[in-house]
């Protein structure tokens, strides 16, 4: 009676453990939805005992197999434990750590350091330096290293810290649908234009209890809308600017006459300077973080409904749906959000970076106008702005002050004078400014030197071997002679 036990990754999804006791062999196959030679650490649970055998991977379903009634139930096992490989099977190229057999932890560590092929220390890079996959980044091992996954993120780079922004032109605005993923493009543009009360269209059985947004932005015009999520219901939430420059939060979640506002009017937000706005909901509590200041806490009315009923869409810079919209919001639309806005997360949804990045939801994107790539909503304050008592470069109305404009990436500056323009002109008076200065260097070096010459000639050159030699045989204070008798002035 000869058993074996073997325990393997027989396909990409697909872990087996197979045994034999005598009886024939008995094999149990764990099927993943999700390739398991995908860099991460996965774990592998198998037990065999004389009434069953199980096999479990990860929090994946566990796969058992009930013993037989007759036969066989002792396992024979007279050759050693291979790991990684046995004879004639494909090596396997990874790392294993703690294995552990019958409740006993086995020292792979040890076993390593002399067999060929095979290094300790595999506790996976992602242990020690996965702290730096920031902003939600997800860390992947490599073979011989790792990497960070910001698919899930808005933000781009190695370390998922690049913001990923667009400048906004007047009227541009961009529309990210919530639908499934079959729908076609061409059907996304069409939805565009239709009334959310449309009889082909279905709403989708979605509800959110709960939502997390990010944002940053910059504009010097008001009123407008940033955000806007839309609905197959009248629910909607909506990040605005309104005319007084003041930022508000506007959710309609069904059960009020009108819809619950948040209203930040401790300052100015269109006053070109990038901003950050971070809303959480759970339920009835809202949470709202606004660049350096302290959370705030907020709670839906007792009668509002805390569901956010089949969303539909979600809108940058304008909302354009044919339906019935709140009032404010319709005002708002005209002319439009000018300026910046970057990293934008709704959920697990980045709109922009779907735009502008090659993403597997880019195909839920449509764009009305040109959007610019530009970085110029990406760094909010850190330090809150000096009051107008303590600013020293603050100047009352009544005195005469010379600002200067410095736009963002495609910001138009007043009087119709684009960046295009500005750069120009900076780009001339620096020139000018240096021409200037090289003349005034230049006429100070001549009339400097204007008349004066100095002859250090020394007494005897005629007899000395060479002008040096002349100057040593002279007198030894030549040098002071040479300053004070030496010189001859021109008048």
């Amino acid at each position: 009676n000869c058993g074996h036990l073997l325990l393997a990754i027989s396909a990409a999804t697909e872990v087996s453990f197979s045994f034999d006791v005598g009886n024939g062999p008995v094999e149990i196959v764990v099927r993943s939805p999700n390739p398991l030679n995908d860099d991460q650490w996965h774990r592998v649970n198998a037990e065999r005992n004389v009434k069953q055998a199980s096999l479990q991977v990860d929090q994946l379903p566990l796969e058992v197999r009930k013993a037989p009634t007759e036969g066989h139930t002792r396992l024979e096992l007279y050759s050693q434990l291979y790991v990684g490989a046995a004879g004639g099977q494909r090596g396997f190229l990874g790392c294993i750590r703690s294995l552990r057999m019958n409740g006993v932890t086995l020292d792979l560590e040890e076993r390593a350091k002399v067999t060929p092929g095979v290094k300790p220390g595999c506790s996976g890079h992602c242990t020690s330096y996965g702290m730096y996959c920031a902003n939600g980044g997800k860390c992947v091992e490599k073979y011989n290293g790792y990497s960070c996954d910001c698919s899930k993120t808005a933000y781009d780079g190695p370390f998922c810290i690049k913001d990923v922004g667009a400048f906004f032109e007047e009227g541009m605005w961009l529309r990210y649908n919530f639908h499934s993923p079959g729908t076609s493009v061409k059907d996304l543009v069409s939805r565009t234009l239709l009334s959310s009360a449309d009889p082909e269209i279905t709403a989708p059985d979605l509800s959110l209890n709960k939502e997390e947004l990010s944002f940053s932005f910059s504009t010097t015009k008001s009123p407008c809308v940033l955000l806007y999520v839309s609905s197959y219901t009248p629910d909607f939430m909506a990040v605005l600017v309104n005319p007084s420059g003041n930022l508000q939060i506007r959710y309609n979640l069904g059960g009020t006459k009108e819809p619950y506002n948040i209203d930040i009017d401790h300052r100015n937000m269109a006053n070109g300077q990038p901003h950050t706005v971070n809303v959480t909901r759970n339920g009835r509590d809202i949470v709202l973080q606004l660049d350096h200041y302290p959370p705030a806490s907020y709670s839906l009315p007792a009668t509002s409904d805390i569901q956010f009923n089949s969303p539909k869409a979600l809108f940058l810079g304008k909302v354009i749906e044919i339906g019935k919209i709140d009032q404010d919001i319709y005002k708002y639309n005209t002319p439009g959000f000018t300026g910046c806005l970057s990293r934008v997360q709704f959920n697990q949804i980045a709109p922009l970076k779907a735009a502008l990045r090659p993403t597997n939801t880019s195909s839920h994107v449509h764009i009305q106008g040109e959007l610019v790539e530009s970085n110029c909503g990406a760094s909010p304050l850190t330090i809150p702005p000096m009051s107008a008592a303590t600013d020293p470069w603050h100047l009352d109305s009544g005195k005469v002050a010379i600002i200067a404009d410095f736009p963002y990436n495609g910001q138009a500056i007043g009087d119709g004078v684009n960046r295009n323009s500005a750069i120009i002109g900076g780009v001339i008076a620096v020139v000018i400014f240096t021409i200037l200065c090289t003349l005034v260097f230049l006429i100070r070096y001549m009339f400097r030197h204007k008349g004066t010459y100095h002859t250090n000639e020394a007494k005897g050159a005629e007899s000395a071997e060479s002008a040096d030699a002349a100057i040593m045989n002279n007198d030894p204070n030549f040098t002071e002679t040479i300053d004070e008798s030496k010189k001859e002035w021109l008048i």
